[in-house]
């Protein structure tokens, strides 16, 4: 039993898994049941992956914060560029982040994608079952075909099949070439707008430089992977592209392009919503009316000479006052 073994079962479980499912729907020898099953691949890996996904955004972030420290060691050390990585790698140690973070997702898929490639190269091209993979559905797999072309054969082997030969060499040159170009949309969206001031940082420059290593690559070897390989990539790549934008867009680093395109997005949201007159609606509270104010009559005070007659005991009669 292979080191690989175990990886190449569980694979090879998912795929079968999935194909169940489909089957349900879709002839189980079609093309397109297979190849659902192998986006249902990437569904179940990328799943898994979310916790590293926000691991790596974190560390992203990190890196814009030490920015100007990153910086201050690149002038105090710009006459011994290893003592200068080794004070860089001491400063990504001591806050919890890395460079080149934004790889590990690219490079903890590449165990699955050799597994894939494995059980379509090996197991179904060659008619030889893995796993839960029995010889039944080694051979629907072998049957199964995208627009001609069978999913276990690749752009190099396509003379071992002579009626789906050119089939073969169309499919896969897209699926390479669509491959390529969203490899290196992933990564270029990565750093262009969602990082800021990348060009100030050395490992982040040799990022860049992986910006277009990493397509050329996959242009070359692709040419040796299997049409459902190509097909994992892609499908792949689409979930990064995907999930990078909406991170990126609603969520971007403080002083990257996103971040400014973001603020701009704002701004104009806010420009129209006071155009329509939005915002919440202003509540105006009815005072009450004021009680009517009552004025009191204050009696007037007598002359003192009346006072004093009163005082005396001496009373005017009526009949006196009119005379």
């Amino acid at each position: 039993m292979g080191l690989l073994d175990p990886l190449y079962w569980i694979v090879a479980w998912v795929l079968v898994t999935w194909h169940s499912f489909w089957s349900i729907f879709i002839p189980p020898a079609s093309g397109a049941a297979w190849a659902l099953s192998i986006v249902g691949l990437v569904v179940v890996i990328r799943i898994l992956l979310i916790p590293l996904f926000v691991k790596q955004i974190k560390a992203q972030r990190a890196l814009q914060i030490l920015q100007p420290e990153i910086k201050a060691l690149q002038k105090r050390y710009k006459d011994d560029r290893q003592k200068q990585s080794e004070e860089m790698m001491k400063l990504y140690r001591e806050n919890g982040t890395n460079p080149f973070s934004s790889c590990l997702p690219i490079l903890l898929q590449m165990p699955i994608f050799f597994a894939l490639f494995h059980v379509l190269r090996f197991g179904v091209a060659e008619d030889n079952p893995i796993g839960p993979m029995t010889q039944p559905l080694v051979d629907q797999a072998a049957q199964a075909t995208i627009f001609g072309a069978p999913i276990s054969a690749s752009f190099l082997g396509a003379s071992s099949y002579p009626d789906a030969t050119l089939n073969i060499r169309i499919v896969s040159l897209v699926l390479i070439g669509l491959m390529t170009l969203t490899t290196f949309i992933t990564q270029k969206q990565l750093l262009v707008k969602g990082i800021s001031n990348a060009d100030s940082n050395p490992f982040l420059q040799q990022q860049k430089l992986l910006v277009y290593v990493f397509p050329l690559m996959f242009a070359v070897f692709g040419v040796n992977f299997p049409i459902g390989v190509l097909i994992y990539w892609l499908t792949t790549n689409l979930w990064s592209m995907g999930q990078q934008y909406y991170v990126i867009r609603n969520n971007p680093a403080p002083g990257s392009q996103a971040f400014t395109e973001w603020e701009e997005r704002q701004a104009k949201k806010a420009a129209r919503k006071a155009e329509r007159g939005g915002g919440p609606p202003i509540v105006v509270e009815e005072q009450p009316e004021p009680e009517p104010k009552v004025v009191r009559n204050q009696p007037k005070r007598k002359p003192r000479s009346q006072r004093k007659g009163r005082a005396s005991g001496s009373e005017t009669t009526p009949n006196q006052e009119e005379s």
